[in-house]
């Protein structure tokens, strides 16, 4: 009888327990600072400003463990959080940044190898700096790979600038996860969480189709990315998405001519949807090979426990469910097994 499935959980985030003033340090303000207020609890803030309340599983990595061994999860894949992308800033701030947050990262994956597995960010307005932390990333602090956004201020991933940073991570075999952030719209949903209920899988969608649109998936066919939140609402619209690419292939096809449902089963992206009928129309869709467990931890947003959905549902084969188990997140980040056997 072979081995049960590892747990591997591609979509959790992290923040060092604390970090100096970005404000001070760079001499202006937008950054996020952590204000703890009581044990185990802080604040995540900006210019003083409330963003977000968090406990010390965002930041303790034995509290993770603890989390993990109750909720039998073996592997976590740690990414910082989305808003300490810091895009805006000037470059070689975001650049300091970026480097504050990956080494922070690779430290908690070396002190805990069988745990954890780090993703790097990168400071993408500057796409030379951008390439030479992903070399950093991959080459030195033997990171997995990166997380990137959504888009870049006012570059969507399809941006001929961004190609490099692309192009670069296929040749140092760096998987590459795409979460959205600074939501689209948000000005006209200021109620009812909507920039993340709403925006977040429009965002998603928007990534995908860019890079699909762009040439980018069909010009570097070994570059492997994963999409956050199922995809977001891309394989719930991909029928109008085709449609529109044979109706009007003078307004989508303008850079690539391939049907964009032909890149189905060629990038990966995680389970998190919620839904299990949902879950399984995405197998259906992108092919059990590449559907990754994903849970968000440790935000509300993100699935209780993770894996459970999965492991619930009596209409996937056990092959099925070992594959969203194990299996593709292994794929996605070109890690043996072995790797995390004790």
């Amino acid at each position: 009888m072979s081995a049960p499935p590892l747990k591997i959980d591609v979509h959790t985030h992290i923040l060092p327990e604390g970090w100096p003033s970005l404000s001070e340090r760079y001499g202006y303000g937008g950054f996020v600072q952590l204000e703890h207020h009581g044990p185990g609890c802080a604040r995540m803030t900006i210019d003083g400003e409330f963003f977000r309340e968090v406990r010390d599983n965002t930041w303790s990595a034995g509290r993770r463990i603890e989390d993990c061994d109750r909720d039998r999860v073996d592997v976590q894949v740690l990414s910082t959080v989305p808003v300490m992308f810091s895009y805006w800033a000037k470059p070689e701030h975001s650049h300091d940044l970026a480097r504050l947050l990956n080494d922070h990262i690779a430290s908690v994956v070396e002190a805990h190898p069988h745990r954890f597995v780090g993703l790097g960010t990168l400071p993408m307005q500057d796409p030379d700096l951008a390439i030479r932390e992903l070399e950093r990333c991959i080459v030195e602090l033997r990171m997995a790979g990166v997380e990137i956004g959504t888009h870049v201020n006012d570059w969507n991933l399809d941006r001929p600038e961004l190609f490099e940073v692309f192009r670069r991570a296929e040749e140092l075999g760096a998987a590459v996860f795409v979460h959205p952030w600074d939501m689209m719209g948000k000005e006209k949903m200021p109620r009812y969480w909507l920039p993340w209920l709403v925006g977040m899988p429009a965002e998603t969608s928007l990534a995908i189709c860019s890079m699909i649109f762009a040439g980018v998936l069909e010009r570097l066919p070994r570059l492997r990315v994963l999409f956050a939140h199922g995809g977001g609402a891309f394989p719930w619209t991909v029928g109008r998405i085709e449609h529109g690419f044979h109706v009007r292939p003078d307004l989508c096809a303008v850079d690539n001519e391939v049907n964009p449902r032909a890149y189905l089963g060629k990038f990966w992206v995680d389970s998190l949807v919620h839904d299990p009928r949902a879950l399984e129309f995405l197998i259906e869709l992108m092919g059990d090979d590449r559907v990754a467990l994903g849970s968000d931890y440790p935000f509300p947003l993100g699935e209780p426990v993770p894996g459970r959905m999965i492991e619930s549902m009596d209409s996937l084969t056990d092959v099925t469910r070992r594959r969203l188990l194990e299996k593709n997140a292994l794929g996605f980040l070109n890690r043996p097994r072995e790797d995390f056997l004790t």
